[in-house]
Parts: structure tokens; sequence; C-alpha cells
């Protein structure tokens, strides 16, 4: 959405084909967009997953789950505002992202500031009392590795992305120590799982949006990528390597053989998908692929937990 022009009194008469300014946004939508709520619904569904594939015998504590959703919540919300305080200058220079709260000076960085603060706080403090002390030191690790490692590290290399990958796979992990799960080879396998699925999606964002971060100076592989041809192999290189990981529960006597067919396969129509866009470099192929990564997750976790829960 394009900030809102105010119009000047002395021009109250506009052409008939002119569109009409767009409706500035209110507090709660800004709010929705400060801490990046769509965004992290996805961070909760997993944290949500790997509580509930933790969770031994058909017991599922309520409770629990729901102080573990609400302190995963709290200090997602807070970190995205901590990631759009650092970057307000660059994003005020791109389209898609100058009518954010920040760049277009509806919300003051104070307010923003105490915003993040306040959350992420209450996000680890409240994992730590209700959860356990092992959810709020992941829950924290997330925090530091997103604000104070991956988000500066966007504009000096574009190892970035491996490193955002990190923050972006631990709150499966956080769900699953809420339920009281070990930090073992399941624990790392749901890691691995949301590491190995995020790069082929964020490449492709990327890509489709790599003018804009060129132009505001972000290192990412797909800078100057025009062809589509680098990140289209990327993606299925690390589609390639989501689909040979998948086998792990296989190999490990954790999932049966419902998840050790779908999984990879899954994985490899993606790859499939990448290797198309590698082809053609077209626009609809990025997209494609982006929408199948979305579509990815929440059928690989449902279908992972039914294998998980009713494995032989």
């Amino acid at each position: 959405m394009m900030p809102p022009q105010l119009m000047d009194k002395t021009e109250e008469i506009k052409p008939p084909a002119e569109t009409p300014a767009s409706p500035v946004p209110g507090l709660r939508q800004d709010l929705a967009v400060l801490m990046k709520v769509r965004l992290n619904f996805f961070v909760l569904i997993t944290a949500f997953f790997g509580f509930l594939l933790a969770s031994r015998g058909g017991q599922l504590e309520w409770m629990k789950l729901v102080h573990t959703i609400l302190g995963a919540a709290a200090a997602a919300f807070g970190s995205a505002a901590f990631n759009q305080l650092m970057e307000v200058d660059l994003d005020a220079r791109m389209k898609r992202t100058a009518d954010r709260p920040l760049p277009s000076r509806r919300m003051d960085p104070l307010v923003a500031f105490g915003i993040g603060w306040v959350l992420s706080a209450i996000g680890i403090i409240h994992l730590a009392v209700q959860v356990g002390h092992l959810a709020a030191y992941l829950t924290a690790a997330t925090i530091a590795i997103y604000v104070f490692v991956y988000t500066p590290l966007k504009r000096v290399s574009s190892a970035n992305t491996l490193v955002g990958a990190i923050p972006g796979a631990i709150p499966p992990v956080i769900g699953w120590v809420g339920a009281g799960g070990a930090l073992g080879a399941e624990a790392w396998f749901l890691f691995g799982l949301m590491f190995f699925w995020q790069l082929p999606h964020f490449i492709a964002i990327n890509w489709l949006c790599r003018d804009e971060y060129e132009s505001v100076g972000y290192k990412m592989w797909s800078n100057g990528d025009l062809s589509g041809r680098k990140s289209g192999l990327l993606s299925a290189a690390y589609a390639l390597g989501l689909a040979i990981f998948s086998l792990i529960p296989a190999l490990m006597g954790f999932a049966n053989v419902l998840w050790t067919i779908i999984g990879p396969l899954l994985a490899l129509v993606m790859m499939a998908l990448a290797l198309k866009f590698a082809r053609d470099g077209g626009r609809d192929s990025a997209r494609r692929l982006f929408f199948f990564t979305l579509l990815y997750l929440p059928v690989a976790l449902i279908v992972l937990t039914i294998a998980w829960k009713v494995r032989a």
C-alpha cells in the first residue's frame, strides 16, 4: 500500500481518472505490521506442531501449550519490531515497505522500541516461569540471532540467508521442549526440516524482490541473477537436501512408512519446481515455487504428526 497523498487545498479539482488516495492505516493495522503478525503465524504453527509431536501417550497439556504459544508469540512479535527499527532507513527506500509505520513516520521509533523490548522480555520471562528454562533460553537465542546477527548481516554478506534460517528453525524445538521433550535426535530433526525448508522459500522471495533488495544494498544470493538460473539451481539443491534429510525418521525409527514416502516426495516436487524456475527464469515459475513452499509446510507437518503418532 502506498503512503497517502495529502491534497493541497488550492487543487481541489482532480482529473476524473485519478485514483483516490489510499486511506491511512489505523493503529491496529500498524501494530500488526510492526509485529509481522502474518509472517509470525508460521512461527506459532511450527511451535504448536513441535509441542504436539513431543506429547506422549496422547496426553496434551493444554494449558502448557497455551503458555508456550503465548510466550513464543510475544517474543516473535518483539523481535519483529526490533528488526524494523534496525532497517527503517532501507524500508523507506523500497516501495513494498515504505508504507510501514516506521518509515512512513506514523509511529515514533521510541514507541516501537518499547513495544519490542516489552514483548521480547514478556515472552522470555513467561516461558521461563510457565513452561521451562530451556524453552526460554532457546527463545532468547532466537531473538539474539535474528536481531543482532541476521539483520545487520543482510547488508554485509549473502550468507545472511543461511544464518537467518537458524532462528527460523528453532520455534518447533521450543514447542518440543515446552512439552517436555529432550534435545535429542527428534528435536534436531525438526530443526533441520525447518532449516532446509526455509532456503528455497526465501531464495524465491529474494529473486522476486531482487531489484529492490539490490537498490538498497542488501546482499542476497539472487543479486544480479537476471536469468533466475542461479537462484533456481540453489533452490533445487536445498530441496534435494530436504528430500534426503526427510529419510532420517525412517532410519532412526521415529516415523512410519507414511512419512518415509510422502515427506521426501513433497521435497522432490519442490525440487522439480525449482528446476523449472532455473530453466525458464520466469516470475510465474518463481511464484509457483514460492507458493508451493507455503503449501509444503502445513502438509508436511500434518503428515509427519500422523506418521509420528501411529508409528509401528
